[in-house]
């Protein structure tokens, strides 16, 4: 029998210049539709699991487009409640080289930030599921969707289910203030806490010792410590933290680490990937849905994270925030075959 994972959260319509255009030199948009949770649902899918999106769209041509996205990929939208007035928006300018890519948030009074914790039976919708996944972006979409969170973790925990949470902290959201206010209490939930350094500074207050992505180098030491603290701090059976070297936007070192009580004695680094970024938009979720099918397939917890590493390099490879790639894809890269060469 497939396991089954629930993951929380907004997905929105995303339009994006075509190729590397600025905002103020293009005349068309692409669309795709994408966000957090739903890039995790969709990958998930994708690897075979059953995965189900749990948000609140509006009844729309718009809304029914977006859940259509979902269903496209066999996402199972079962929990998907119908309501509200707009689907949230995002723009995107893809960078190149030192240009920086850029994002424009048009999602204001979005449909999921309506999402009454009364509107869903949460500890029905927890009944015989493995998995609960929810980012750092959720709660800070509103206190209507922050307490719809918190009913869903207490249900998962009600029925033994495992929560993950992507840190995930988004500026453009939330203060530093705010954030951390709401962030802290939900880590009480949490089994699972997947993070980069930013992320775990600004939502939780743990700093990654003296380190810069911006520099090239990662002072790896300084990430193994902030692994225990977290994990010693608020008590998760496991810690990811993704490792990314920003030498350009065009151009990233992409490993990462893991700490647990399974397999990793002390914290574990991935291999490394240097990757030729074609939008790296969902390179976290990616990373996110390889870690939870790694760790719900019951293997090594170090074969996990390689899995989780490899996926999210073939994400940052494809166009759009959902990881269209299979598993089969994503093992014969985490066990070495990276030549790009054409497979006949």
């Amino acid at each position: 029998m497939s396991e089954k994972v629930v993951t929380m959260g907004e997905i929105m319509l995303r339009l994006s210049t075509p190729g590397y255009k600025r905002f103020v030199q293009s005349d068309q948009f692409d669309i795709n539709y994408g966000g957090g949770e739903a890039n995790v649902a969709v990958a998930l899918s994708n690897y075979g699991l059953e995965s189900y999106f749990v948000t609140k769209l509006p009844e729309h041509e718009i809304g029914q487009s977006a859940l259509n996205s979902l269903r496209q990929f066999g996402v199972r939208t079962d929990y998907i409640v119908r309501g509200g007035d707009r689907l949230g928006i995002y723009f995107l300018e893809t960078g190149a080289s030192q240009r920086a890519s850029k994002v424009i948030y048009d999602r204001a009074a979005s449909a999921v930030t309506t999402l009454d914790k009364n509107e869903l039976n949460w500890k029905e919708l927890f009944k015989n599921k493995n998995w609960f996944h929810w980012t750092g972006i959720t709660p800070a979409l509103g206190s209507t969707v922050r307490e719809s969170l918190v009913a869903a973790c207490i249900a998962a925990k009600d029925n033994g289910v495992i929560i993950s949470a992507d840190l995930n902290y988004r500026a453009k959201l939330w203060s530093i203030k705010e954030a951390q206010s709401a962030m802290i209490p939900l880590m009480e939930y949490v089994d699972v806490c997947i993070a980069n350094e930013e992320d775990a500074e600004k939502s939780l207050g743990f700093k990654a010792g003296k380190t810069s992505v911006e520099s090239g180098e990662l002072d790896e030491e300084g990430y193994f410590s902030l692994a225990g603290k977290l994990k010693e701090k608020f008590g998760f059976n496991t810690v990811a933290i993704t490792l990314r070297e920003s030498h350009s936007a065009s151009r990233n070192g992409w490993s990462a680490l893991l700490y647990d009580d399974k397999d990793c004695s002390r914290p574990y680094r991935s291999r490394k990937y240097d990757i030729e970024i074609i939008d790296r938009v969902g390179g976290g979720d990616s990373f996110a849905s390889g870690l939870i099918y790694g760790l719900l397939k019951g293997g090594n917890t170090k074969d996990a994270l390689e899995f989780a590493v490899a996926a999210s390099c073939l994400k940052q490879t494809i166009p759009g925030d959902f990881n269209l790639v299979s598993k089969q894809e994503v093992e014969k890269l985490a066990k070495g075959s990276g030549s790009g060469r054409v497979e006949r």
